[in-house]
């Protein structure tokens, strides 16, 4: 933890920095054929809309009941181009109303940051902020009844109600001290979600926190870190929580630069794995190095019979280290972990070798052993970018050690899919796949549920959109 002469020296030195990064800001080129994330596939929509009639192919499951909610960087106003960065964009969150083997309704809505209340002339919304940034724009989930937006890096959760409207910035009724996570884990055993939080201001500290089933912060422990790691997501075991301690951090030379997110990737500062017990300390924390790479997003995780930890992970060769605008490296593919803690190593072994993300799994099963994995599949190509231009979903059949690869056509690109159970005790692959798809060409969006079972049979239903919602980030499906 920062002393209180270190708090001193750095509340000095950074209203400098912060000048000289606005002077160099305008100085920025502009990038070369326009910005990858505020261009074409990821032009942001214009406006809030409500549908309340959308066509419908084949026939919704009378058992879905809830909401297919997604969330995504959406500027409202044009931002600095040369500066920006796709994960600092005004949140907005992108909502399908499902009852009775209908449709009800289609709402897309700004989450109300400051900035964003005060550009659309509205009353800014109540609640508790980081100083720095009120902007929630990464992942949307259900706590306890309620809807809340949530992100990394030190801003606070923002609930919504139903209907997507923001209804205050909320760090957990006040039980949120610290930074939170785009990524909480749920242990179905506890109802108790698991997250490892960063605070972009904080560089030698991230906080295991514990959120209980009402919403409530029960636990935030500090673990030493040095560089100021950008750790998106973690996994979780019956006994552990999962730490992924790798090298993309802090760099002061693109912040000095005048670039939003100012991350970049840092082969000095090593990568390590740690396992850290459920209600452990710091000084409890098992680290294992790894080869330098980075991970996103875990799939599930659990413990084997003699000791080991075994966590499936989409793995990426580097991060931001060819682009400042947006997440990207030369390839990324699916990989099997497997730690020793006795001997400190990690073994990898390569599941699929194709550009992929969002890995996503039937988290009835989180902390044990489990079948499948469905993720997106990304463009194969060498910019250096993380594009969204793949146009096929992949079904992982860890037991058998197979892929199965759904293709969706030309100019159509899938967003995350998540899968949800036909009941509470149905098998592991009895129940849909729930996601979105771009349909470029048309400009229009599909909500398309796949029968998981049949991965390549047709839809059992398609929701269509009357307009193309931006890739974003994560989706979820909230039950009512």
């Amino acid at each position: 933890m920062a002393s209180v002469i270190e708090k001193t020296i750095r509340s000095a030195v950074t209203p400098v920095i912060t000048a000289v990064a606005n002077y160099n800001r305008k100085r920025l080129p502009e990038p070369n054929g326009g910005h990858p994330f505020l261009d074409g596939l990821h032009a942001p929509m214009q406006s809030e809309e409500t549908v309340s009639a959308m066509q419908v192919t084949g026939t919704i499951p009378d058992q879905l009941d809830g909401r297919y909610l997604r969330i995504g960087p959406n500027p409202l106003k044009k931002p600095h181009s040369p500066s920006h960065h796709w994960f600092v964009g005004d949140g907005m969150a992108h909502g399908i109303r499902i009852k009775g083997g209908e449709a009800a309704w289609y709402r897309n809505r700004w989450i109300r940051s400051n900035a964003v209340s005060d550009a659309l002339g509205e009353p800014r919304k109540p609640g508790t902020r980081n100083p720095r940034s009120d902007t929630a724009n990464t992942n949307i989930v259900g706590i306890d009844g309620r809807t809340f937006a949530i992100v990394e890096a030190g801003g606070f959760p923002v609930e919504l109600n139903d209907e997507l409207d923001t209804i205050r910035h909320n760090p957990f009724d006040g039980t949120l001290t610290h930074a939170f996570s785009a990524h909480p884990h749920l242990d179905p055993k506890t109802g108790y979600s698991h997250a490892i939080c960063y605070d972009a201001a904080t560089q030698d500290t991230v906080w295991h926190v514990v959120v209980d089933a009402k919403g409530k912060v029960i636990r935030e422990e500090p673990i030493s870190v040095k560089d100021g790691p950008s750790i998106h997501d973690c996994a979780i075991t019956e006994n552990y929580v999962l730490v992924l301690d790798l090298p993309a951090t802090l760099s002061m030379k693109r912040l000095i630069k005048g670039f939003q997110f100012p991350y970049d990737w840092n082969p000095g500062h090593g990568a390590r794995v740690g396992l850290l017990p459920k209600t452990g300390s710091n000084d409890d924390i098992f680290w294992c190095d790894v080869d330098p790479c980075y991970v996103f997003h875990p799939a599930n995780a659990f413990e084997t019979a003699d000791g080991k930890v075994i966590v499936d992970v989409v793995v990426h060769e580097s991060m931001y280290a060819q682009s400042p605008y947006g997440p990207g490296g030369a390839w990324s593919r699916f990989e099997r972990w497997t730690i020793d803690p006795e001997t400190g190593s990690v073994d990898r072994k390569i599941i699929h070798d194709r550009n992929q993300e969002f890995p996503r799994y039937d988290e009835r099963r989180t902390a044990q052993p489990y079948r499948y994995v469905y993720s997106v599949a990304l463009a194969e190509n060498d910019s250096g970018v993380f594009d969204r231009g793949g146009s096929q979903l992949f079904k992982h059949d860890l037991e058998r050690e197979e892929t199965l690869t759904r293709e969706l056509g030309d100019d159509r690109y899938p967003g995350e899919f998540v899968f949800v159970p036909r009941s509470e005790d149905s098998a592991e692959d009895d129940g849909w796949l729930i996601g979105l798809v771009i349909d470029a060409a048309n400009e229009t969006t599909e909500l398309q549920i796949l029968n998981a079972a049949d991965f390549l049979g047709e839809p059992q239903a398609v929701i269509h959109v009357p307009h193309r919602i931006p890739p974003g980030f994560h989706g979820n499906w909230v039950a009512s």
